[in-house]
């Protein structure tokens, strides 16, 4: 094990990033307690009465803002004009999550859409608990809490609306931000209530009555951004277009192999450029998602700091950094593929006699490239260190450890680092890492002034935290009826401590088919890598399911069997396959969307020559998807993906147009990645250094999406990263339709293809 694999190996913010993004749907953050309640606090909405829900012991409290506003919680504040602001405590990070947390706050407390005012909250974890976009997680962890803030505040009004006409509570209504008195037809809006509301004790969230989805009036409509006007008109929402009085800006350049160190730079000749304040190397912590060590050069602009990183020259000691090759690792991959794992991760049954007893055996080698996050805003993050304090404003995916890790990497203890939250230009997991973050807060301790740094696509590219490549050797085998009867999988990853696969390049027992074969062995190798590497939207998932759904069009192929009934006969009966766990796969639940996909695809209609139907269905991040590509091929292998249709199961939609929005943009960004885009590295170096080496889809490539969702009643699921996988076996099970031609490696470019 080299330095650099040293690094990531003893990284604990990196293996944070793999329990949050990664362990998603098993992990519940929480306090030792017993039951959610409430807990006072204070400091929200100018002062006043401010609840958070919170573990901890049962508590109420009352009080009256100091505005004389109606503040019951820390989601929710009702003026006495009746205007009505929610808070969004999660980054929004284009998942629509700034609409769709306050949507869920407004249909329990009965709000008209048209009188709420949506706000960012602040970062604090005492306020509220986790604050993080990752793992397609904040819809199914903050569901009930954001419930029971809506409902609490609704409960309270129509208290203070009862008093006020001394009648039972229960003869009264709430619709449109106004309770109603059902028998006589008095009314009276929030904002009337406001004062008379503020003076009474919160209910306990035992005692709420939460609506059922046919009451639901605002969840499931289509409701378009809180900052969609704001998007379009060019108004400063994201990290980059933050502006300090007396700001500076700053690059900052890194060893282009990872774990490099500055041996020796020409800092007096930076200095002395133009538009140049200060040039200065920093030491760092050598911690990838922190602080490594690099060169800073401040100036009067970003256009000066680029200038003058042109004429830096560095003398990097090499000595200790990655050597990697890719070329070299495929070429270990494909001489291991021919054997089983050195690791057993799964097995059940007796794949050896299934294999031994099969009508027919296939084997298959299928791999894919590493790739990077491209987030169309590069890191960036403002910081101002004052008086020992750090106040930073950073386009981040994970706050609170942002600020955890600008402690570790400066000693600033962090009662005295303050974040604020920007709207984010893309994540897609790699702002889970927050290394951009602490590198502005190290600059800006040298300078004693606000300071911008600003990446440039070259340094997003070269510093990423990449979704790792990886391998799958697969044999399957059929019985005499034409049936899957054993399934083998020997996973060939990456590993950068020699125990456990890296970040984004693991796979857990319950692998599809697994639980579904009556004969399924999993196993493992791992081969040393030093390149970082980190959750790429739908972690793991994103690769898997090209291998693995491949693979089992080729079996229904070689089977001579439609490949929706080969299937839908693998599911079975509807069942759990991990009972009493809603966040398990259902069969049943496969079964629907993989039917209603096909359904809405006319699966089966006649196509002309060159034209095929691929299908492929995936379980990932607690959510049900199936989808069907109609791709036609020409004599030069030139694609033209005519529609992909889309069938989720993700329980109930809160915003529909955020939600359709969602399965869209996981197509695109699928067939975009597919489609040309791989990251190299030879001797430790990224070779790819922008978009013209990594390419992305055009609009004019873009295919018609047709988004639909099975109408259930299970515990709401994200909905950011489940609808990503299914893409590409679908679109690769289409070529194979339309030509016979099978693909098992990506990007598909490595084959001929293009668009």
């Amino acid at each position: 094990m080299n330095a650099a694999q040293r690094r990531l190996a003893r990284d604990p913010n990196l293996r944070h990033a793999i329990r949050e993004a990664e362990g998603g749907i098993e992990r519940v953050w929480q306090q030792d307690v017993s039951r959610r309640t409430f807990l006072k606090l204070t400091g929200i909405a100018g002062g006043g009465l401010t609840l958070g829900f919170l573990a901890g012991a049962p508590h109420t409290a009352q009080g009256q803002a100091a505005t004389g506003d109606f503040a019951p919680n820390a989601y929710v504040n009702i003026a006495t004009d009746g205007s009505i602001l929610i808070y969004n405590k999660n980054p929004e990070v284009g998942q629509g999550i700034k609409t769709a947390f306050p949507m869920i706050v407004a249909e329990e407390l009965d709000a008209a859409w048209d009188d709420v005012r949506v706000e960012q909250s602040a970062i604090s974890a005492e306020i509220y608990g986790r604050q993080v976009a990752g793992g397609s997680r904040s819809i199914p962890s903050e569901w009930n809490e954001l419930r029971e803030a809506g409902a609490a505040a609704r409960a309270m009004l129509v208290r203070a609306a009862a008093e006020e006409w001394g009648v039972p509570a229960a003869e009264c209504s709430t619709a449109d931000s106004a309770v109603t008195h059902d028998p006589t037809g008095r009314r009276l809006g929030y904002g009337e209530l406001a004062d008379a509301a503020a003076a009474l004790p919160v209910p306990d969230p035992g005692t709420l009555s939460l609506k059922s989805r046919d009451e639901y009036r605002l969840l499931g409509r289509r409701i378009t951004g809180v900052d969609n006007e704001d998007l379009v008109t060019g108004q400063p929402l994201f990290g980059i277009d933050t502006r300090l009085p007396g700001m500076v800006y700053a690059s900052y350049s890194k060893c282009p192999a990872t774990g490099g160190r500055v041996r020796d730079a020409n800092l007096d000749e930076i200095r002395a450029l133009p538009g140049v304040r200060d040039a200065f190397a920093i030491e760092g912590n050598d911690i990838t998602t922190e602080l490594m060590p690099g060169v800073a050069i401040v100036g009067n602009s970003t256009w000066a700091t680029q200038n003058a990183r042109a004429s830096l020259r560095v003398d990097w000691d090499e000595s200790e950094a990655s050597t990697d090759s890719w070329s070299s690792l495929e070429e270990q991959a494909r001489a291991l593929s021919g054997r089983q794992g050195r690791e057993v991760i799964d097995e059940t049954g007796d794949v050896d006699g299934a294999f031994e007893t099969a009508a027919q055996t296939l084997e298959a080698f299928y791999s894919y490239p590493f790739v990077s996050h491209a987030p169309l805003e590069p890191q960036n993050c403002t910081a101002w260190y004052r008086d020992g304090r750090m106040e930073i404003w950073a386009p981040s995916q994970t706050p609170q450890l942002a600020i955890q890790n600008v402690s570790n990497a400066l000693g600033i203890p962090e009662r005295r680092i303050t974040l604020h939250q920007t709207r984010i230009g893309g994540g897609f997991g790699r702002r889970i890492m927050n290394d951009y973050v602490c590198e502005a807060a190290a600059i800006a301790m040298q300078v004693g002034v606000p300071v911008k740094l600003q990446w440039d696509r070259a340094d997003d590219m070269a510093h990423d935290f990449y979704r790792p490549g990886g391998f799958h050797a697969l044999k399957g085998s059929l019985d005499g009826a034409g049936k899957l009867s054993g399934w083998e999988d020997h996973f060939i990853t990456f590993t950068h401590d020699g125990r456990e696969p890296v970040t984004g390049g693991s796979i857990r027992g319950g692998e599809f088919p697994d639980g579904l074969a009556e004969n399924y062995r999993m196993t493992q190798t791992m081969l040393p890598l030093a390149t970082p590497t980190g959750p790429w939207r739908a972690p793991g998932s994103n690769a898997i399911a090209f291998a693995v759904q491949s693979f089992h069009h080729e079996l229904a192929v070689a089977a001579g069997r439609d490949h929706l009934e080969f299937l839908l006969e693998i599911m079975g009966e509807p069942r759990w396959l991990q009972d009493g766990n809603a966040n398990a796969l259902h069969t049943g639940r496969a079964a629907g969307v993989i039917r209603l996909a096909a359904e809405r695809a006319g699966w089966g209609r006649p196509l002309p020559p060159g034209r095929g139907l691929g299908l492929a269905f995936y379980f990932c991040h607690a959510g049900h998807f199936a989808e069907v590509a109609d791709v036609s091929v020409d004599e030069n292998r030139r694609l033209t993906i005519h529609r992909v249709t889309v069938a989720g199961d993700v329980g109930p939609i809160v915003n529909l147009s955020g939600a359709e929005n969602q399965c869209e943009g996981a197509v695109m960004d699928g067939l975009s990645t597919m489609l040309g885009q791989e990251i190299t590295m030879e001797n430790g170096r990224v070779q790819e250094s922008n978009f013209h080496q990594y390419p992305l889809m055009r609009i004019n490539n873009a295919p018609a999406v047709d988004v639909h969702f099975v109408d259930s009643d299970y515990p709401p699921t994200g909905l950011g990263e489940p609808a990503l996988p299914p893409l590409a076996p679908a679109v690769c099970n289409a070529i194979h339709a339309a030509t016979g031609h099978r693909v098992r490696t990506l990007p598909l470019s490595r084959d001929g293809y293009h668009v």
